[in-house]
């Protein structure tokens, strides 16, 4: 499910042939902000290919693009710890969007010849999106960044063999033979990071074996699987000061041709490992009065790697604080997360409350401290948290 693709992306990626660092804030950036359901809402749907049944998934070739569906990404998200004790979190993702449909691919042929464009080098129906981000803990401080460019003249991209996906010099690229391990690279004005991850765990393939309903109707849904724990070492700059870190990362692999229904405005989406072994991914699509879809769901994923399906009458979730964005709009920032099958109860805290994307689309990007009960035993961990719909919309419900 996770994400989402802007409007405006498919007028910037027919107009602009290069690609651009945008770190917009103040005033510029509620100019700029499109609201999610702007975004996501009443999007056309014609030509492109619909996630509509079970598929086989097969690797390495599904680590690489699929071009056919309107959009897809590769996100990571990851909790890194510096030998001083000093904590960071990081997001990293790469959006791809078909401008349109493939049949229609010879659009962009005749758009880049009537601009004077070398068609050779520059003609494309793809677009690239990324964002970027580290929340530094000690100052209480996130650092945002977006950059966008078409997929031309070798400025983005993405293969299966060898695995990698970039745009310009942030990138995804395994290392050796495969996909993993990969190193991640990404930096804009004040931050960087240079990160190997490796799978501690197999693949997870989220909803009905990867297909990730949601909402009513066929092909309202995503093929999406996860990799829900990453070993993570390399390094992380903040404002020239450089850290070695080791932790664990997450990634999500999603792509569909799908938008929020007229009654959706938006999700809450938690992607939570815990320190006994277990991962638990969890979202829900709020609808207009604040409460969760029916299409709702999650799964947690056993020290193992074996996972169990969690259906929205599985879960628990509570909001117990929040937060309002100097920007407006209040977010959740805090939850009590219960789990009564598995016997699990959560508090869900961010690390710092500020951690804000102040991008295209504003949204809430964060890592989060757990800690609770497992049975009769204490369980801790750590985690993120991804909420949309609220601060482009100030009168959105919180509970």
């Amino acid at each position: 499910m996770r994400r989402f693709v802007l409007a405006t992306l498919a007028i910037l990626g027919l107009l602009g042939i290069g690609a651009y660092v945008f770190t917009p804030s103040g005033d510029a950036a509620l100019e700029t902000s499109v609201s999610v359901a702007e975004a996501m809402g009443g999007s056309d749907t014609t030509g492109y290919r619909r996630a509509e049944t079970v598929r086989d998934f097969t690797f390495p070739r599904d680590h690489g693009p699929h071009p056919g569906f309107k959009t897809e990404w590769w996100y990571l998200t990851g909790n890194l710890d510096a030998p001083n004790g000093r904590h960071v979190g990081y997001q990293f993702t790469l959006f791809r969007v078909a401008l349109t449909p493939p049949a229609d691919s010879g659009r962009a042929v005749r758009v880049a010849t009537a601009a004077g464009a070398d068609t050779s080098d520059w003609a494309t129906n793809q677009f690239y999106m990324g964002h970027f981000a580290v929340s530094d803990v000690a100052n209480a401080q996130i650092y945002p960044a977006e950059r966008f460019s078409r997929a031309a003249a070798g400025l983005a991209g993405a293969q299966a063999e060898p695995f990698r996906v970039w745009l310009e010099d942030w990138q995804l690229a395994g290392t050796g033979t495969g996909a993993f391990p990969a190193r991640l690279q990404a930096a804009s004005d004040d931050v960087a990071i240079d990160l190997t991850v490796r799978p501690a765990k197999p693949p997870v393939f989220q909803g009905e074996r990867g297909l990730s309903q949601k909402g009513p109707g066929t092909g309202n849904a995503s093929y999406y699987y996860s990799y829900t724990r990453l070993a993570t070492d390399g390094t992380v700059v903040i404002q020239g000061d450089t850290l070695q870190v080791t932790g664990r990362s997450w990634m999500d692999r999603e792509w569909s041709t799908s938008a929020l229904g007229e009654n959706q405005v938006g999700w809450d989406w938690f992607a939570l490992q815990l320190d006994d072994g277990r991962d638990i991914m969890y979202y829900q699509i709020r609808q207009q009065d604040g409460s969760p879809s029916p299409f709702t769901e999650g799964v947690l994923v056993a020290e193992d790697g074996v996972a169990t399906r969690l259906g929205r009458g599985d879960v628990e979730l509570d909001v117990t604080d929040r937060w309002t964005s100097p920007r407006g709009g209040t977010y959740p920032a805090g939850w009590r997360l219960r789990i009564p099958g598995e016997d699990l109860d959560l508090t869900i805290t961010p690390y710092f409350d500020a951690q804000e994307m102040d991008v295209s689309v504003r949204y809430w990007e964060g890592a989060v401290q757990i800690d609770g009960a497992a049975g009769d035993q204490s369980v801790a961990g750590s985690g993120y948290v991804e909420m949309t719909g609220y601060g482009d919309n100030p009168a959105a419900p919180v509970s």
